[in-house]
């Protein structure tokens, strides 16, 4: 990344200039310094002219210095005795032109074309843009979070004044490239290059290998191997040292020695991988594991190779490293990395179960401290209502009995399938017979739950549930916190409000997605059909319009904040205005509004429309959206492998294609409007248009005057979301130009690629010269 400054060469042959006429006034003769200064001033005045091109006062102060340089070699001249003086008085005069003129004439100049040349940059992970310099916050400004770092945003930094990108300073300017880590020794000699997550082509994503975050920032990874370090971590390369593998040999592979981690802030989140205290001086770690592994050192020099444990008496319990995760007996989940075991009797207990602390305590996440409590036989957890075996933590104060996990259970989280923050509680008052809101199954009020405190919202969930994917939750410190950022993070996508009728309802107005400006009205001058050209759907009552061309939006799609947080991740989705995407979500092709998510997820609008928690005319009960369901829909009879909107009460399954079809539309086979039915009686059924047999059990569009039925993708046709005239993105074309989609052709030409007659879906090319044309079908996109 290179920032360009236009006076870097004026000012270096300033330097020099300066430099060479200091040294001949001193070294050689009186006439010869008057020349040499002579020749100085005409080199710095060319310089001066050839970069500051068209900068008077420059060309202006520069000329009254050579007529001041030429009078002195006459003075110099003509009485001889005075040449000291005069050398003496001009090496002032110079100082004094290049000390005032300079800066009064060039320099003022020269710091406007510097900090103009200073405040924007082209980074190579925004290139669409350039990014601004900020120097100072404004009480005003927009709270935002540092892409590049992930950390809330300060100045100085690099915003982008066109969409929500922003950059520290320090993260903007980080190196491209750094050789010879030390924590990939493995392959120093190739390096570690800089990249931005997510990556759309990350198929897997592997976490940085100090903290084993994988948050959306920049990090540095290997081309040669799957290491990689965020850019904080990778900084930190001057407090590492190598050590040898350690004398019991526990781990697989060699162990990082850190003599400093409470100097790094990311370590100083992590605790000890066997006696789980706070991290101390001098640390172990590996950085090659998936899980973060790190120990004090005294732990890995005190770590002892045989234990006999009360959960196992008849045999005593060696250290072992196993490869593969293994089964714990005890906290009853897989774990990899050191183990106790028996190998006659194959049980097996990790190091945080075998030797377990004996008070926890945290006053962030609870009030009180936890103690260790040793019990044969299992118990339920007070704080997620799950059962445990064997090591417990009581609260005596609070007389409760939890996992050892639980006893760091986050006090208050913004979940992303709710708007406002839910807090854990141990059990809940005031409340009736209540269900999770995740698994539409029973939370008992009398055990841990998080919900949310806010008058009249009944917003509960299990703890396990709402834990279970780190991408749908944040821990919140304060509440307010929370509250602060989240109004200050919504940006409305209507630019400027130009006129308001008496209702204070905006009537003419600049919006971010047209050129022109868009005027509310209530009903169609002419009875056309219209479509709306954010969400493609048929223009209804109360919409905006433009007055020079044919441009519409329904009044709810012009009021859609253009960023805003979805549920379907906990981060910001940002509203764009594209001419051709295939949404992620329902799989179409579909043209107008798309909000991006992760910059790699792209969300039609009707797909952005529908909430977790529905309610479907196909189905009697509530659907919830169930991001591990993989099951046929019932809509449509695919395969839902992403993920699906579940009943928590029987067997159905809708995905998001289904979901927002239209509820009704014309087909030229029939003169009414067909309906989507959700399921035929008949035992076997056709389809009216494809004539082919239709599966009666998943839904379709009919017409109970008529009594016609057809696919629901017969009556809509394969691109039912795209407006006529839209851009073709990424299409392969023998000219390169454009393409543009309408769906009949005049004249009925034909097609390039088959040769047959257009009557369908076509690609034109926007080119009046080039008579380009083929089928939508022809190509695959």
């Amino acid at each position: 990344m290179e920032m360009k400054n236009e006076n870097e060469s004026v000012s270096e042959n300033k330097n020099e200039s300066e430099n060479e006429s200091v040294s001949e006034n001193k070294n050689e003769s009186e006439n010869k310094t008057v020349n040499k200064s002579e020749s100085e001033n005409e080199s710095v005045s060319e310089s001066e002219s050839e970069n500051e091109s068209g900068n008077k006062n420059v060309s202006e102060k520069k000329s009254e210095s050579e007529s001041e340089s030429e009078n002195e070699n006459k003075s110099a001249s003509e009485n001889k005795g005075e040449n000291e003086s005069a050398s003496e008085s001009e090496n002032e005069s110079m100082s004094e032109n290049k000390g005032e003129n300079e800066s009064v004439g060039v320099g003022e100049n020269e710091n406007e074309r510097h900090n103009k040349s200073v405040q924007k940059i082209t980074h190579p992970f925004h290139e669409e843009h350039p990014l601004v310099l900020v120097a100072e916050q404004s009480n005003e400004g927009l709270k935002a979070y540092c892409d590049g770092c992930r950390e809330l945003l300060s100045t100085p930094c690099f915003t982008c004044i066109h969409c929500n990108y922003h950059l520290h300073k320090q993260c903007a300017e980080v190196p491209l490239y750094l050789p010879n880590h030390p924590l990939h020794p493995q392959h120093s000699h190739l390096g570690l290059f800089l990249r931005q997550r997510p990556n759309p082509n990350d198929q897997v994503v592997y976490g940085c290998a100090l903290c084993k975050e994988k948050r959306n920032m920049f990090f540095y990874e290997c081309c040669s191997c799957c290491f990689s370090l965020d850019i904080k971590c990778a900084k930190l390369s001057s407090s590492y040292k190598f050590n040898q593998q350690s004398k019991h040999h526990i781990h697989k592979h060699s162990l990082i020695f850190i003599e400093s981690p409470m100097a790094i802030d990311v370590l100083k989140e992590f605790n000890c991988s066997w006696c789980y205290e706070p991290l101390t001086n001098f640390v172990y770690f590996c950085s090659e594991c998936p899980i973060l592994f790190i120990l004090h050192k005294k732990c890995l020099d005190e770590l002892p190779t045989e234990i006999n444990h009360p959960s196992h008496h008849i045999h005593p319990l060696f250290l072992y490293h196993r490869v593969r995760d293994l089964f714990c007996n005890l906290c009853q989940k897989q774990h990899s990395g050191p183990f106790y075991g028996c190998s006659l009797c194959h049980f097996n207990i990790n190091i945080g179960c075998a030797l377990p602390m004996s008070i926890v305590e945290d006053k962030s996440r609870h009030q009180h401290p936890f103690t260790l409590l040793r019990r044969r036989g299992s118990f339920i957890c007070d704080a997620c209502d799950t059962e445990g075996n064997f090591v417990s933590y009581i609260c005596s104060t609070c007389n409760i009995m939890v996992h050892k996990k639980c006893t760091s259970l986050p006090r208050i989280i913004k979940f992303s399938r709710h708007d406002h923050c839910i807090f854990h509680k141990y059990f809940l008052k005031d409340l009736t017979r209540q269900v999770c809101k995740i698994c539409f199954k029973e939370v008992k009020l009398d055990r841990g739950s998080y919900s949310c405190r806010k008058p009249g919202c009944n917003y509960v969930v299990h703890v396990n549930c709402v834990l279970e994917d780190d991408d749908l939750y944040k821990v919140i410190e304060e509440e307010k916190q929370w509250e602060e950022l989240y109004e200050k993070s919504m940006q409305s996508s209507i630019i400027h409000v130009i006129e308001v009728n008496e209702a204070r309802e905006a009537t003419k107005i600049e919006h971010f997605s047209h050129q022109h400006c868009l005027v509310l009205a209530n009903k169609m001058e002419r009875e056309i059909e219209r479509k709306c050209d954010g969400c493609m759907l048929s223009i209804s009552p109360l919409f905006y319009y433009c007055s020079e061309c044919p441009f519409f939006l329904h009044k709810t799609c012009v009021e859609l904040p253009r960023i805003k947080q979805h549920w379907f991740r906990q981060s910001n989705a940002t509203l764009n205005f594209k001419g051709f995407l295939k949404c992620s979500f329902c799989c179409r092709p579909c043209s107008g509004f798309f909000y991006t998510i992760r910059r790699y997820l792209q969300m039609c609008l009707m797909c952005a429309k529908v909430a977790d928690i529905i309610e479907c005319e196909g189905h009697q009960h509530f659907l919830f959206f169930d991001f591990k369901c993989k099951e046929n829909c019932n809509g449509c009879g695919i395969r839902c492998w992403h993920g699906a909107f579940k009943c928590g009460k029987c067997k159905f399954v809708l995905d998001f294609a289904c979901l927002t079809l239209p509820h009704s539309s014309f087909h030229k086979i029939d003169e009414h409007m067909l309906k989507l039915t959700y399921h035929d009686d008949k035992e076997k059924s056709y389809c009216d248009i494809c004539e082919q047999e239709r599966d009666p059990s998943l839904w379709y569009y009919s017409c109970s005057i008529c009594d016609t039925s057809a696919h629901p993708k017969c009556v809509l046709g394969q691109f039912p979301f795209l407006n006529d005239g839209i851009t073709w993105d990424d299409v392969d074309h023998p000219h390169t130009h454009d393409l543009n989609f309408f769906r009949k052709a005049k004249g009925y030409p034909e097609c390039f690629r088959c040769g047959k007659l257009c009557q369908e879906e076509i690609l034109k090319c926007g080119e009046s010269t080039c008579n380009y044309i083929i089928h939508c079908k022809c190509r695959d996109y």
